[in-house]
């Protein structure tokens, strides 16, 4: 069984009435050698890992190395606790425990690249929102990652996924269309409607340029996680209320592609722009080097 396009994952769930997650489970099987119960039990691993970059990162007010991050999980969650905020709680938390666990990768602790580590706050963050507040069971989650991964397979294979070859539309932009698709399977949704959710998530992030402050995967890449878990619960939302993207999602990862292909050099993670070239990120450049 290969996977090539989103058209065709569709129609191999239909084909064998199976959701997203189970197809690439099967596919997996199929490819490692191992057992069902096995390749579970690696995911699980790997939610575990999840939930502890989450705790960790949502208790430990302390900065990064470098100084430009951290301490802002805790701020985050301190004031949903105090039921200020304007988003609703799924929102809220997912905001919270995406912090987290990009705050938790900037302390260099051990985090679940998904489908980087640039971007790897969206999808636990969403899991685990989705967990507190409805309750999702661990079961659940881990085949929301695979999922998450047939999808990102599918993006990777016809795009790509990292921020030096495409911009951070292929980071965060992919890591939120993935993140959409898994919570309308997790929502009890179709494929259909989970990659109109993949699509309508990357859509709202192409163009996005990757232009990391001093070359770290903190400013701005950390707060881009968090607003992509809000893209995709708004995508999510759009789907399971039968919203269809008016683009095919194949048609919107070949836009991210070409835009990729199209975007300059300097706005594709080597500092030479955006964010990273402003007067105050030049100075924080200046200040880490001179270390």
């Amino acid at each position: 069984m290969e996977i090539r396009s989103m058209s065709e994952l569709i129609e191999i769930c239909t084909t064998e009435k199976k959701t997203i997650g189970q197809i690439m489970l099967m596919m997996e099987e199929e490819k490692s050698g191992k057992d069902k119960e096995t390749i579970f039990r690696m995911m699980e691993e790997r939610l575990i890992k999840m939930k502890e970059a989450v705790d960790s990162g949502t208790n430990d007010p302390s900065s990064a190395p470098s100084g430009i991050s951290g301490g802002d999980a805790t701020k985050m969650n301190d004031y949903v606790r105090q039921g200020k905020s304007l988003s609703g709680s799924f929102i809220s938390d997912a905001m919270t425990f995406s912090l987290a666990t990009s705050e938790s990768n900037a302390r260099m602790g051990v985090i679940v690249a998904t489908p980087t580590a640039g971007a790897a706050g969206i999808l636990p963050g969403v899991l685990f929102s989705l967990q507190k507040n409805g309750g999702t069971p661990n079961n659940d989650l881990v085949m929301g990652l695979f999922t998450a991964s047939a999808l990102g397979y599918v993006i990777a294979n016809r795009a790509f996924i990292s921020g030096a070859a495409g911009g951070c539309q292929a980071e965060v932009g992919s890591a939120a269309a993935m993140a959409a698709g898994t919570i309308v399977e997790l929502k009890g949704g179709t494929p259909e409607q989970a990659v109109n959710a993949t699509a309508i998530a990357m859509k709202s992030l192409l163009g996005l340029v990757c232009d990391p402050v001093a070359g770290l995967v903190e400013v701005p890449c950390i707060k881009r996680n968090v607003i992509g878990t809000s893209i995709a619960f708004s995508a999510a939302d759009l789907a399971l209320a039968g919203v269809e993207s008016r683009i095919p999602c194949d048609q919107v990862i070949e836009a991210m592609y070409k835009i990729g292909k199209d975007m300059p050099w300097t706005l594709k993670e080597t500092s030479l722009g955006g964010l990273a070239m402003t007067e105050t990120g030049k100075k924080v450049k200046e200040r880490l080097f001179k270390r």
